[in-house]
């Protein structure tokens, strides 16, 4: 599983160096020795491959992390102390429900860039961007709280990281992209601005998870 995620990420990072305008679809398929296979060659209609990249405009609706100017309310903290201000709640969340420190830190990069008051263009909020209807599931009830939405949107984290098996590519693309989106694939969908994100994230994590080796205890 480990190898599998691996190459698709390679093979990701790979189509993100390419040229915007050429297309760069990439179809996979699993053999029967459990070994992930992928090709650039277009796959002909019922065959085994299916589609795990495709360019084009990608998916229209609640992507995060995609188009920062874009945002409704965007951020504009570009203070050094924004970084460390949110810790103690960043500590709290990881501890409460068992996540990696790198990885809120990264998903709190990507989202907002540690701006508590950004609004998405789609009405996404705060530090962790959460949806209304999110923060309504886990009874958020002012999501500009910075608290309270790294506690909600680290809970989500927790409840997708469970549903997902630890699958941290799986439960990206389902924190950004939806569920919804990830069962209609089953898995990764092949939205260019999904797959955006997810790497986006992916390099913050790895970044950070560095960053965070090299701390005094």
């Amino acid at each position: 599983m480990l190898r599998s995620v691996l190459r698709l990420v390679a093979v990701l990072w790979a189509l993100a160096l390419a040229a915007p305008a050429a297309r760069a679809d990439v179809w996979t398929y699993t053999d029967k020795d459990g070994v992930v296979h992928f090709t650039n060659i277009r796959a002909k209609a019922g065959s085994r491959w299916k589609t795990v990249y495709k360019t084009g405009p990608g998916k229209a609706g609640a992507i995060r992390g995609d188009c920062a100017s874009c945002d409704r309310v965007p951020a504009r903290d570009r203070s050094a102390e924004r970084y460390r201000r949110y810790d103690a709640y960043i500590y709290e969340a990881i501890e409460l429900y068992q996540l990696p420190e790198a990885l809120v830190r990264a998903v709190i990069q990507v989202e907002s860039n540690y701006d508590p008051r950004v609004v998405s263009r789609v009405g996404a909020m705060g530090l962790m961007q959460l949806m209304p209807s999110t923060a309504s599931d886990h009874r958020i009830t002012d999501p500009f709280d910075p608290r309270s939405n790294i506690l909600g949107g680290c809970r989500q984290l927790r409840l997708l990281a469970n549903k997902y098996e630890g699958d941290l590519v799986t439960t990206l693309a389902a924190y950004s992209a939806g569920p919804g989106a990830v069962a209609k694939y089953g898995g990764l969908p092949p939205y260019e601005t999904t797959q955006r994100y997810v790497r986006m994230v992916l390099k913050e994590y790895y970044r950070y998870k560095q960053q965070l080796a090299g701390r005094p205890d």
